[in-house]
């Protein structure tokens, strides 16, 4: 039998007959059952686990696995269900007439990403019909939150248990495929949000016959860690993301909670094999999200992290807030937001609020290595009531906070709405069991006990239930509002600042280095990047809400976008609160003082260092 009959799931070979192939080491035996009633018997020859068979059918067939006679499953590998995750899957066709037949992708310095929530839209069709009024913002790339399926009709994602089936409410595979198509048919990217790290807890049945695909030694939150040393799972994995990079076409992946997965080694194997399946010509990116900042990962096949670190002090410095995700962000913000903007990483293995080291160093990381967001789905949805930063923020801080967004050398990031200042929540919602969903409602509420406007059980109670109809309601968005003046007035600041990003930071992108990050009082930074034509790219900002002295000429320089800062305070050398000034200081044009304050790294008058319990990474006075 040859490596290929191995494959999880049901492939249909071209004289219309169909080839399954089941793992299932715990079994004694494995039958096939179609949706006619007819039952066969799958082959484990070779005394593996691997139980295998062709049978005359087609696609579109139904089916469901028959463990020992007593235990009836769908296929965890599965291409496409009928009746949600408990159900019947079916065998697919993958074939479609692909009308982007020559799209091979685009570099990865052009990305301008936005994540979006299929179901909130609508399903597969619904997020078809918006890709143009993407495109005419200026993104290049949609990153669809995970699209498996999962138990219920409405759902994060996170809880997919069938991993390689698309949500048979969001829409078909081939409506998805049609998505994809017209994406790629206006330049956008697709990347996919992935879970590899475990399972919902509803709907998945592996552990039933193959208890080995989960190690019982080690525990992450959602239960039993998966075996990333068993061939048979790593398998299942990476199969899973080649048949959305090849029969889906999709052009990258984020990979959920990669610190949940206990074996870097097949993070690493995962990339080699997706970059290996693919023509040197085509672009495909992966992109993690590793709370460790392992910054080795980024030169092993991954393209970038999602920065939290930047979020998290960004936040901070917008809200005042202190618990949760910001407390190893409260002292020494301005300094962690130097260190972020230099840097990419702030924790490169201090020690955080837990006791805990964090991170490895990576300044030697290009900019483009870490995706910059203010919001998403984890920063918004974990939040009790789902609050966006435009209830959160004061409006000019958040503008300024925008600059640095989309005009940074970071690689930029939307959440879905945040175009247009939706003042929507983005809440938490499930779809499960009645049982089930009592469970997540309790537990959701008791997370937030920790927090000091939650100590109050009568507070926590009014925290939304996820598992109600109207948690989910009240989530989606009316694109309607996109057009009442508040909000055309945010669509057009974003479209503006995009538009220079796309004529002034990419084509200068590549190569692009930090030349340090000058704080300039508390909250106020000025941040300095080498492009790759000489040219020297720099981002004033003031999150405070005092006037700040910016401390160096700008007057030479070119002006590139200018936010709250008035004639006056541009003669004088000075940043307003909540304001940001971002000027491009062509090669030629510099002096002998501008090349020599290029050197400096990051200078400060602030004598405290940025962790209390670690040395000072920044000197006052001194350069790093």
């Amino acid at each position: 039998m040859s490596v290929l009959d191995k494959h999880h799931g049901a492939f249909l070979n071209k004289d219309g007959t169909t080839h399954f192939a089941f793992w299932a080491p715990d079994a004694i035996s494995v039958e096939v059952k179609l949706d006619n009633d007819s039952v066969y018997n799958l082959n484990n020859t070779d005394g593996d686990g691997w139980f295998t068979s062709t049978i005359e059918c087609g696609a579109g067939t139904a089916y469901s696995f028959i463990i020992d006679s007593r235990l009836e499953v769908p296929d965890p590998a599965s291409r496409m269900q009928r009746n949600d995750v408990h159900g019947l899957s079916c065998v697919l066709d993958q074939a479609y007439p692909w009308k982007t037949v020559t799209w091979q992708g685009r570099p990865w310095h052009e990305a301008i990403i936005y994540e979006l929530h299929v179901g909130l839209m609508g399903g597969f069709k619904k997020v078809e019909e918006y890709l143009p009024s993407l495109a005419e913002l200026g993104i290049t790339a949609i990153e669809l939150m995970p699209i498996n399926e999962f138990p219920g009709t409405r759902n994060w994602g996170y809880d997919g248990v069938l991993l390689f089936a698309p949500e048979s409410s969001y829409g078909t595979p081939n409506e998805l495929k049609s998505l994809i198509d017209a994406a790629h048919s206006l330049g956008l990217m697709v990347f996919l949000d992935v879970v590899y790290n475990h399972f919902g807890p509803d709907g998945n049945y592996i552990g039933h016959y193959a208890k080995d695909f989960f190690r019982h030694d080690t525990k992450t939150q959602w239960g039993s860690s998966i075996d990333f040393q068993k061939q048979e799972v790593k398998d299942f994995f990476c199969e899973n993301a080649l048949m959305w990079v090849i029969d889906y076409r999709i052009d990258g992946l984020r990979i959920d909670a990669a610190h949940a997965i206990n074996d870097k080694e097949f993070l690493i194997e995962l990339a080699e094999r997706v970059h290996h399946a693919i023509l040197p010509s085509r672009h495909v990116h992966l992109i993690l999200e590793n709370e460790h900042n392992s910054a080795n990962l980024l030169e092993k096949g991954f393209n970038a992290q999602w920065n939290d670190d930047g979020h998290n002090v960004i936040h901070h410095l917008l809200t005042g807030e202190q618990e949760g995700y910001y407390a190893d962000f409260v002292e020494s913000p301005t300094k962690k937001l130097a260190r972020c903007l230099s840097d990419g990483f702030i924790y490169q293995g201090e020690i955080t609020q837990h006791g805990e080291s964090r991170g490895e160093p990576s300044s030697h990381l290009p900019p483009t290595a870490f995706v910059l967001f203010l919001q998403n789905h984890d920063q918004v949805g974990n939040r009790a009531f789902g609050e966006r930063l435009t209830k959160l923020a004061d409006p000019n801080a958040l503008k300024a906070a925008v600059v640095l967004l989309l005009l940074s050398p970071m690689v930029p990031l939307l959440f879905m709405g945040e175009e247009w200042g939706s003042k929507k929540p983005f809440l938490y919602f499930t779809d499960h069991n009645d049982e089930l969903g009592k469970a997540v409602c309790e537990g959701r509420r008791k997370e937030f006990s920790h927090f000091s406007s939650f100590n109050d059980a009568s507070v926590r109670a009014i925290i939304p239930n996820p598992n109600i109809l109207s948690t989910f309601e009240k989530s989606m968005l009316d694109h309607s509002q996109h057009d009442q003046p508040e909000h055309h007035s945010w669509w057009k600041y974003y479209r503006h600042l995009l538009e220079i990003r796309r004529t002034e930071i990419i084509p200068r992108l590549v190569g692009a280095h930090s030349e340090g990050v000058i704080i300039l009082a508390e909250g106020a930074v000025s941040a300095a990047w080498q492009m790759n034509d000489g040219s020297v790219l720099r981002i004033y900002l003031n999150f405070s809400s005092s006037p700040v002295d910016a401390t160096r000429n700008w007057i030479n320089a070119r002006l590139l976008f200018n936010h709250q800062v008035e004639e006056i305070d541009y003669q004088e050398g000075i940043l307003p609160p909540y304001s940001a000034f971002v000027t491009i200081e062509e090669k030629a044009s510099m002096t002998v003082e501008e090349s020599e304050l290029i050197a400096i790294k990051t200078s400060t008058s602030v004598d405290e260092p940025i962790f209390s319990e670690a040395p000072i990474f920044v000197p006052a006075e001194e350069s790093i």
